[in-house]
């Protein structure tokens, strides 16, 4: 079935929406941000209508590990790459309160959320590797487009890659949208 994505400033959040969010977005209402991005503004204003509205918000295990994962990179990187490697750097003293930050961005994320399995055990693993190995997919995003079809979510994303997978998506991005 083709779904054409939908804009997030023109969707009206109802309570029978069962909505997969995706990492750029978390990141983008509970992460660091670039100042005056305005995609902040935007997907933070989604998030309170979706709970204002009382829509299902579903997450898995790969969304809040590309959360902390991510986040921890982020910060690394604005402080300009402190120890010299990440790895380093996040076993200091001085990623110990970026530590705390992201543990309480991760618990304010998750008070939003219902968990959900991701169905690995089920995936056609081969058909995902194989399309990873033509080079044109990310295996994270297969999982997640994979998980949004088995599970019937909307999936609200900022990323470029979700386009014509066979699924809802609500977004801000423009290139999505054209």
């Amino acid at each position: 079935m083709k779904h054409n994505p939908v804009a997030v400033t023109d969707y009206s959040f109802e309570a029978e929406d069962e909505l997969f969010l995706d990492t750029n977005i978390w990141l983008l209402v509970y992460g660091p941000q670039k100042p005056g991005d305005r995609r902040v503004a935007i997907y933070s204003q989604a998030l309170a209508n979706i709970l204002a509205a009382k829509s299902r918000i579903y997450i898995d295990v790969l969304i809040v590990s590309e959360f902390i994962n991510t986040y921890a990179r982020l910060k690394w990187n604005v402080m300009g790459k402190p120890h010299g490697d990440f790895k380093l750097f996040r076993n200091s003293a001085d990623f110990k309160p970026i530590s705390r930050d992201i543990a309480a961005d991760v618990k304010q994320v998750l008070n939003h959320c219902s968990r959900v399995e991701n169905g690995f055990e089920t995936l056609d693993i081969d058909a995902l590797i194989a399309e990873y190995a033509a080079g044109d997919a990310d295996f994270n995003d297969q999982v997640i487009t994979a998980l949004c079809h088995r599970k019937g979510l909307k999936l609200i994303t900022d990323d470029g890659d979700f386009h014509g997978q066979g699924i809802p998506v609500v977004t801000a991005n423009r290139r999505l949208l054209a």
